[in-house]
């Protein structure tokens, strides 16, 4: 009797945890995000925001939906919305950050991890996530003429990155410790059928860690330099050149931070083209038997990893055009990449916690289908169901990113231009007007289509760029305005392909 009530109450824990399966923690996020990059390139970011709002009915949003929001509505050119739709995604990531300060320890436990899977975990977002969101709230400051707050974003910026490498160094020293505890082997080299390729690339394995980028601190730079600070420009270039050695536009940055301002003409306007090619490629959850010993036996049970497989195709343009002139355009910093190297580094922690729960799990459902008769074979089938449905990998991740960022600089006339760039869909052009001593034009490709941004230009006129005590001139800092030139003849949209 004794016997079959543990059988029950075993199988009635398991039928428990598979009832998570209708709860938050087991939504296809993949999928989710695969329709809302799908609709992005495909010119519709009316369908990827009513979407995102679909899959997001409850009052209590999470950071992913805020940062996918604040994505598309930037590409969709409201600034404004944007702008707010990210800082609630910072204020959720202040909660992260005040915990890491306070209880460290609590932030690297998260008991539900263990027990179903890694989806049940608060989703805090990845380290690179949390910097690139100071990164482009920053950009959008600069475009409603707000370099103050720029500025702030920038600070914001390179105090995140400290509090992160800090904590992960302890958090690192406590999975090893943890590994070496339960006798647990935390290499990802020999999981059976894993894709090491994706992590071992040169791409991934030559970056210093996965949240530090050459595009986050050479804007540093941009913004430092457009306050009037060029000392602090200069430390902003130079991490930049660390981060990507032998990149000629990065290592001009620094050359010429205090000989620019003097060189620049009267009415003319140092630019910043930031173009934001492709998507950050998705998780994808892959089951791998694992083995475990259990009463003096060894046993296998199936588990899931999360894999990032890298997108190739991606196009960054090696060049765009301003009216007559070419302006040399380099890739500096690539997403892709660094999301490979940001698994890279959670991997031990993930097999700690996945290898502790495939074990308890493997256990449980041995002990059940050990009862024989119809109550072995019920427990041992509702086990494996169990573990079928709980045991996928967390696949949550902020997709609307760009795979790859690229720069490019020029000094232009004040006033208005046409640009030109070559993507997927053709040859885009642009009507764009900048003004003041410094402007930053974005430009987003995602698949065929290319968003550019449109500032509001009534508001920048009325802006204060800067605050008084970095202040160097009246003008110093600005923004640009995009709008779409009228498209060429056939005749000449051929010549210029």
């Amino acid at each position: 009797m004794r016997h079959l009530n543990r059988i029950w109450l075993s199988t009635l824990a398991l039928a428990l945890v598979s009832g998570l399966s209708g709860c938050g923690s087991m939504r296809n996020y993949k999928a989710e995000t695969d329709s809302l990059a799908s609709a992005a390139a495909g010119n519709n970011l009316n369908a990827a925001i009513a979407t995102l709002e679909e899959n997001n009915k409850g009052d209590d949003k999470d950071l992913l939906y805020f940062f996918e929001k604040g994505a598309l509505l930037h590409a969709k050119n409201d600034i404004p919305a944007s702008t707010q739709a990210w800082l609630s995604a910072d204020e959720k990531i202040k909660l992260w950050e005040e915990a890491v300060k306070t209880d460290p320890g609590k932030v690297m436990g998260q008991v539900g991890s263990f027990l179903v899977n890694d989806k049940t975990r608060r989703y805090d977002g990845y380290d690179y996530e949390k910097v690139m969101l100071s990164t482009l709230l920053a950009v959008n400051h600069t475009l409603t003429g707000n370099w103050e707050n720029a500025r702030t974003e920038i600070k914001k910026t390179h105090e995140r990155e400290a509090l992160i490498a800090e904590f992960r160094a302890k958090e690192y020293e406590k999975q090893e410790e943890e590994a070496k505890g339960k006798n647990i082997k935390t290499t990802y080299k020999e999981l059976k059928g894993y894709p090491v390729e994706t992590l071992d690339d040169p791409d991934v394995t030559a970056l210093k860690n996965g949240y530090q980028s050459a595009f986050s601190h050479y804007l540093a730079g941009f913004v430092y330099e457009a306050m009037g600070e060029p000392s602090l420009a200069a430390p902003g270039y130079r991490k930049a050149i660390e981060l990507r050695p032998a990149v000629g536009i990065l290592e001009d940055g620094l050359s010429g931070v205090d000989g620019r301002p003097r060189k620049r003409k009267t009415g003319e306007t140092d630019v910043l083209f930031i173009i934001e090619a492709g998507t950050a490629p998705a998780r994808q959850s892959m089951a791998i038997p694992l083995p475990f010993f259990w009463r003096g036996g060894l046993n296998y049970t199936q588990v899931s990893f999360p894999v990032i497989k890298p997108d190739r195709s991606v196009f960054v343009p090696t060049e765009l055009q301003v009216g007559k002139d070419r302006v040399a355009v380099s890739e500096i910093t690539s997403i892709d990449a660094m999301s490979r190297r940001a698994l890279r580094d959670d991997l031990p922690g993930i097999i700690v916690r996945t290898t502790i729960r495939a074990i308890a799990k493997g256990a449980t459902q041995k002990e059940l289908s050990k009862a024989g008769g119809w109550a072995g074979l019920a427990g041992g089938l509702l086990g494996a169901v169990a573990t079928a449905v709980t045991e996928k990998a967390d696949e949550r991740v902020w997709r609307t990113l760009p795979a790859r960022i690229a720069i490019g600089r020029a000094v232009l006339p004040a006033g208005q231009h046409t640009l030109t760039l070559p993507a997927p869909g053709g040859v885009q052009r642009f009507d764009i007007t900048v003004a003041g001593k410094y402007a930053i034009v974005p430009l987003r490709i995602m698949g065929p289509t290319t968003y550019a941004l449109q500032p509001d230009v009534t508001k920048l006129a009325s802006a204060s760029a800067l605050g008084a005590s970095h202040e160097p001139d009246a003008d110093t800092a600005s923004a640009a305005e995009l709008k779409p030139a009228k498209q060429a003849g056939k005749k000449t949209r051929k010549k210029s392909k």
